[in-house]
């Protein structure tokens, strides 16, 4: 599977030549996430080409990690689903990214700021729990960006998984959030504190009190913001 095979009976040399071709883990990431077709991996992945991101999804189905499954009666729409060998790999994500929290310097991980991936997880970390019982519109808006990435609707349905829009779909709007990348970011690794950023006017909320009140019940974090980062 990997480019560059070390020819090493040594069992971490036979797990690397599986697991550190480039974009291996980051797609194991969003599979053990729970993105399982084609075009939500994608969304996960925004810098990774379509063409490689197929070939790793073949390679990594030769290897045993995932299987191809047909959904319904429709043989052409397929998910990609991990095999106990893939998930058996959480644990080895997730000390990933743990160790990244901990020890990569927050200066650098802020280097690669990235709206797309950033709402693509913020959408699937939403607690819906302390939303309102209907439909919430949320609007985040990056005045800062591009327009085609400047706006970002979140729409909470009860019993529904949240969905993400770029463009707008057309109810009325719950809750504007006016806020910059970086900060955003900062506050989805752990690094600062939604009253923070409204205390210094990086953030502006308007819109339904009691949805702003929960903003911190609901906006969720990174799965790694609670490590506690050494390098600084």
């Amino acid at each position: 599977m990997a480019e560059n095979r070390y020819l090493q009976f040594c069992p971490v040399s036979m797990a690397a030549e599986i697991l550190c071709s480039r974009w291996t883990i980051l797609l194991l990431r969003e599979l053990i996430a729970g993105s399982t077709r084609f075009n939500d991996l994608r969304r996960g992945l925004p810098r990774m080409s379509p063409a490689l991101l197929s070939k790793r999804l073949r390679e990594m189905e030769v290897a045993g990690l995932v299987q191809r499954v047909a959904i319904g009666s429709k043989s052409d729409i397929q998910e990609y689903q991990l095999t106990a060998a893939g998930r058996d790999l959480k644990g080895l994500v997730e000390t990933f990214g743990s160790w990244g929290q901990k020890w990569v310097e927050s200066d650098a991980t802020l280097r690669n700021l990235d709206v797309n991936l950033l709402m693509w997880d913020m959408r699937r970390n939403i607690r819906t729990d302390p939303m309102p019982r209907k439909r919430t519109n949320i609007l985040f808006t990056y005045a800062e960006l591009p327009p085609a990435q400047r706006k970002w609707w979140l729409l909470v349905e009860p019993g529904e998984d949240v969905d993400l829009c770029l463009i707008d779909p057309g109810f009325d709007v719950d809750l504007y959030v006016n806020i910059d990348l970086e900060t955003m970011t900062r506050i989805w690794l752990g690094y600062e504190k939604v009253s923070m950023a409204k205390k210094q006017g990086r953030l502006h909320i308007t819109g339904n009190h009691v949805i702003e009140r929960a903003i911190e019940q609901w906006l969720g974090l990174s799965p790694f913001a609670k490590v506690q980062k050494i390098v600084a």
